[in-house]
């Protein structure tokens, strides 16, 4: 990470790392310091990383956000978002996730993207990221906020690391050649009930041009997709709020299924 991490964005990361250590949501970041710019706000995220990463935690892949024009609409913004996976957030298929593990949890359905070569923008397309990927899987996103409430503003979502939690890869490999990522389509079980559909146009017409879009935020910031990184790449339908005891499970054409369930308190 080449980005300088300023005496602000320790502060605001601090912040946010009380969360964790007190299992309790704090406030927003946007309260805390009003004008709260997103190059700051990815400062906050950097800062958040590197300190757990000198902790010992791993990369081992980026997540988008903010795929969908609801999503877009909501927060008043017009391009997606990213943050940082970890090591520590992977979830095995049809595992349980501890209820300390969490703060508000919610569940996305997401294509997962494993790439064989390392993308660097500034000009990455839709078909560098198709060249590049090794393999598709379909993933459950764990997304949790350490905002009291999920009181959010773009640049509060953008600091705590994109609201990520967990997340959970399933199916089998498929190669990117042998399905239409923009046509394939996800079913979202909760409890073994359908609460949400949806089709890969969904994020931003085709996943694959949401990982173009990330390479290229990257650049900004001189950091680079590497080979066998894990890419999510942004919800396909809205998230569903997870309760204690709840169970859930995707289905997605061509790439099989993944699940996971919360344990109950």
């Amino acid at each position: 990470m080449n980005s300088t991490i300023t005496n602000l964005a320790k502060r605001l990361s601090e912040h946010l790392a009380k969360a964790e250590e007190n299992r309790k949501g704090v406030e927003p970041l946007t309260s805390v310091e009003p004008g709260l710019s997103m190059k700051q706000a990815y400062e906050v995220q950097l800062a958040t990383i590197k300190r757990k990463t000198e902790a010992g935690a791993r990369i081992v892949g980026k997540k988008i956000g903010l795929t969908s024009r609801a999503m877009q609409e909501l927060l008043s913004v017009d391009q997606p978002d990213y943050g940082h996976l970890l090591d520590d957030m992977i979830v095995e298929n049809g595992g349980e996730i501890s209820w300390d593990r969490v703060l508000q949890p919610k569940v996305e359905a997401e294509i997962a993207f494993v790439l064989k070569k390392d993308l660097t923008g500034p000009r990455i397309t839709a078909m560098d990221v198709l060249l590049a990927t090794d393999y598709v899987l379909p993933a459950i996103e764990v997304v949790d906020s350490r905002i009291a409430g999920w009181k959010i503003q773009l640049a509060d979502t953008i600091a705590d690391n994109a609201s990520s939690g967990l997340y959970v890869l399933g199916g089998k490999p498929v190669k990117v050649d042998t399905v239409n990522l923009s046509q394939i389509g996800m079913v979202l079980y909760k409890n073994k009930e359908i609460v949400n559909t949806g089709v890969g146009a969904a994020a931003l017409g085709n996943p694959a041009t949401c990982v173009a879009w990330l390479a290229n935020k990257l650049h900004e910031f001189g950091i680079s997709l590497k080979t066998g990184e894990v890419i999510l790449s942004g919800a396909l339908s809205a998230a569903v709020n997870a309760e204690p005891g709840d169970q859930f499970k995707v289905r997605v054409a061509h790439l099989g299924e993944v699940s996971v369930r919360f344990a109950k308190k």
